[in-house]
């Protein structure tokens, strides 16, 4: 396994650099995003499987993550919808001190809780540049367009996230572990391991309330998230306990 971890995650970035790439066709750029996120989801089922036979090789962790600004609380909202997508559980504990950013603990397997922030830092990317390229419409409010743009990126790129971790956890369901377990049951169990570990900590949380909007900018961000690449761009280590573009 200490072989084949970073020749996946290699032929990962190789496929990320080719859709980043602004000589790549439109087209060809697609394809080596879809099959770099296809790649991210099926990697997390094989961790999964691996584990099952290997306890050492994976254990349950958690993160405390702090989310600056600007746009804490989207950024929240963003790392929470990959989180949940990963089969890991996130508690947003408010403002970091008495600045604007923004703390979260996230608990997972080690691998997913990798992947997650592998992710978040892609997105985070996307997001915001996608963002900065947008020219507010005349009469709209510049601060709640934004927003509402955010909220429809965030959304549609989470829904993304769900369909390719769906898809690896399907094409999955007739294989076993070395232990003859399957690998609906290997995830079943690691969810209800990190489920309990996330209550044991915070045994008096409460899932958030609606989010509400008053920009008009949802569908240009849902768009923009249709397009954006959830394979995990520039793989790399992060900072510990700190999450920033």
């Amino acid at each position: 396994m200490s072989t084949t971890k970073p020749l996946k995650l290699e032929t990962i970035r190789a496929l990320l650099a080719k859709a980043e790439d602004p000589r790549t066709p439109e087209a060809e750029a697609e394809l080596a995003r879809k099959r770099a996120f296809e790649m991210m989801a099926k990697y997390g089922v094989e961790q999964a499987m691996l584990n099952d036979a290997d306890p050492a090789s994976d254990a349950p962790a958690d993160r405390m993550i702090v989310l600056d600004n600007p746009w804490a609380m989207e950024r929240v909202r963003l790392i929470n919808r990959i989180a949940l997508a990963l089969g890991c559980q996130l508690i947003h504990l408010g403002r970091d001190g008495n600045g604007p950013s923004r703390r979260v603990h996230v608990f997972g397997y080690a691998s997913d809780l990798q992947r997650a922030e592998l992710l978040y830092t892609s997105l985070l990317l996307q997001m915001n540049g996608g963002l900065a390229a947008q020219t507010v419409p005349m009469g709209d409010g510049a601060r709640a367009w934004r927003r509402s743009w955010l909220l429809g990126f965030i959304n549609r790129v989470g829904n993304r996230i769900e369909e390719a971790e769906r898809g690896a956890r399907e094409q999955a369901g007739g294989e076993t572990t070395a232990t003859g377990r399957s690998a609906a049951l290997v995830l079943a169990d690691r969810k209800s391991v990190v489920e309990q570990n996330y209550r044991q900590a915070y045994p008096r949380a409460r899932t958030g309330g609606r989010t509400t909007m008053t920009g008009t900018g949802y569908g240009a961000g849902w768009v923009a998230g249709s397009r954006a690449d959830i394979g995990g761009k520039r793989i790399g280590p992060t900072s510990a306990g700190s999450i920033a573009p």
